[in-house]
């Protein structure tokens, strides 16, 4: 086989799942990342069955290590704001497994990002590392760093560098992102400050009077933690950062309609932040060269199907087989991933600014079911 150097800009979750599935392949894989290292920073990340399938194809015990931190719901719900009425109920945990080969996980982002990272080769992740642009001549691509250095030269470069990805800018021109009118609070309280309430082991959805406004809940840490997410309405917004401290008591004031249920969960928060929800238009195309994006970097979404790190999760697998299936031809594999991946993307990005997936039940299979490791290279389809 040919063995390729790859580089990853971005250690995230979609870089990390792509370097381990490439490992696996035999290529040889480093990832460059800006932080100094990976510390308890964020809340959640929540796996649906369609991302557990595709992280348990990567074998290196990395399936084991999230189910041993996670939690496993065991219904996704779906609530009203005011009579707290459920109007769906997907069996997940066991059901879920039978179905499409993978139960639905929600799990810590540190814990996730430390089982991805043990599963790497050592070494392979080189922090405090600023990507800023890239150079491609003769067939090679080299990345360049803040500092002034550049990396060695690779034959592919795929960057997992989030919403403001500078490979992207590069490849396609500035693009600023547009800002929803959400901003979405985010916030994790120990199981004991809301014990009493139902479905605390479940994916639960409150379904505001208006868009605007929606709680979300599941459990963490193996039921230890709730994870609490809502959104409000915003006319502007300038502030930069993901973890920006909010105010408890504004988010409680703008919930103070919804049931008593709801509202217990909000009076159980003692801190947390608050970021703004930006969203791209699809893009026609990802690649240019030997130089690929994914993630937040090709489709950033909002959360509401609860599919971001998902996708980058699909994205990861389907460009490790492609270019393990065209090593010789970069451009062609990265087109295979391409068509591969478009389409569906699309979908869960209008799916998700729609923000009715569920609500009234529905048909979960074509995201849950979706296999990553089985579907046709290259095949546009949704499912």
């Amino acid at each position: 086989m040919t063995k390729l150097r790859i580089a990853v800009a971005g250690g995230g979750v979609g870089g990390m799942t792509a370097a381990i599935a490439l490992q696996s392949l035999g290529h040889d894989v480093e990832i460059f990342e800006q932080a100094q290292a990976f510390g308890r920073v964020g809340a959640d990340v929540n796996l649906t069955p369609n991302a557990v399938h595709a992280l348990d194809g990567l074998g290196a015990g990395v399936g084991a290590e999230l189910r041993r931190t996670a939690a496993r719901p065991e219904y996704r719900i779906s609530r009203m704001w005011d009579d707290g009425r459920e109007t769906s109920r997907l069996p997940m945990s066991t059901a879920a497994e039978e179905k499409c080969g993978a139960p639905q996980l929600t799990i810590h982002r540190a814990d996730m990002l430390a089982a991805l990272e043990q599963a790497l080769a050592p070494g392979t992740i080189r922090f405090a590392t600023a990507v800023t642009g890239f150079t491609e001549d003769g067939g090679k691509v080299r990345l360049a760093f803040k500092d002034g250095s550049t990396s060695e030269p690779a034959d592919v470069l795929i960057g997992a560098d989030g919403i403001h990805s500078v490979l992207r800018t590069q490849m396609f021109g500035a693009d600023a992102p547009r800002f929803t009118g959400l901003v979405s609070w985010r916030a994790v309280v120990p199981r004991d400050a809301v014990a009493g309430l139902d479905n605390l082991d479940s994916f639960t959805k409150w379904w505001g009077p208006e868009a605007e406004r929606q709680i979300v809940t599941f459990p963490l840490s193996r039921g230890e933690e709730i994870f609490i997410f809502a959104t409000t309405g915003e006319t502007e917004w300038e502030q930069e950062g993901w973890t920006l401290p909010g105010d408890p008591a504004e988010l409680r004031a703008a919930y103070t309609d919804f049931h008593p249920e709801a509202r217990a969960l909000l009076d159980a928060v003692g801190e947390v932040t608050r970021s703004a929800l930006h969203v791209r238009e699809p893009m026609p195309r990802w690649s240019a060269g030997r130089v690929t994006i994914l993630g937040d970097a090709a489709h950033p979404m909002v959360p509401f199907m609860a599919q971001g790190a998902c996708m980058a999760i699909e994205d990861a697998v389907l460009l490790a087989r492609a270019l393990d299936d065209r090593p010789d031809d970069v451009p062609v594999a990265l087109r295979l991933y391409e068509d591969s991946r478009r389409d569906r993307t699309a979908a869960v990005q209008r799916g998700s600014l729609a923000n009715d997936w569920l609500k009234q039940g529905g048909n979960a299979d074509w995201v849950y079911g979706y296999n990553a490791w089985a579907t046709s290279l290259g095949a546009p389809a949704m499912t």
